[in-house]
């Protein structure tokens, strides 16, 4: 029952994203990263729920979906940008394939949080608010504010987290790992952040 919930949810929100784009309702990039941030936040918690198989099962099938998607241009408001990138594709195999490294509810949880939210949110505010602060990584555009807005929100996600479900950080682990997703993300080009970031985390958070 939670499994088939978790789905529907995850695909009306895209449809409806969908039809607010084609009726022009909303402006494609800061629709992407909000469905960026909601899918990638409602799905960081589905271990607290749902198996790893199943997981990994609905991961499979969601790279399927994007991949026929972007063939027949289905979910247009998520594909549309100018740029080349392999966010959507990256992003599926991120929500399954860091189940191969914990099986930590939490981990896995804060390792999508900084993927989806504190990725999503640096793009915003950097494209909002980062123009005087431009710079190019690897020929993509990247910006001194949404670098700093990527930094304080996994700190944010790393403390809070392990408050509430006492993960047993030390500070000097949450400085690490933020700062090290905040390398990753900075040094990522053509949406590969989507699953360097989770890896880079899990990995950090998994081993020391």
């Amino acid at each position: 029952m939670y499994i088939i919930l978790s789905v529907l949810i995850v695909g009306l929100v895209l449809f409806a994203n969908e039809h607010h784009w084609r009726n022009k309702a909303s402006q494609s990039e800061l629709s992407r990263k909000i469905i960026h941030i909601f899918v990638g936040s409602f799905v960081a918690f589905w271990p607290l729920y749902i198996s790893w198989d199943w997981i990994r099962i609905i991961s499979l099938a969601f790279l399927l979906v994007v991949l026929i998607s972007k063939g027949l241009n289905i979910f247009a408001s998520i594909h549309e940008i100018e740029r080349f990138s392999v966010g959507e594709v990256c992003f599926a195999l991120a929500v399954g394939g860091i189940t191969f490294i914990t099986k930590n509810d939490w981990i896995y949880a804060v390792a999508l949080l900084q993927m989806s939210l504190a990725d999503g949110l640096a793009a915003i505010f950097g494209v909002r608010f980062g123009k005087s602060t431009m710079y190019k990584v690897f020929g993509a555009a990247k910006s001194l504010v949404g670098s700093a807005t990527f930094l304080i929100t996994s700190l944010l996600i790393l403390i809070i987290v392990s408050s509430l479900v006492n993960l047993g950080l030390s500070v000097v682990l949450i400085l690490l790992t933020a700062l090290a997703a905040t390398a990753v993300e900075n040094f990522s080009v053509y949406g590969l952040d989507n699953l360097l970031i989770p890896i880079a985390v899990t990995l950090i958070l998994s081993h020391w």
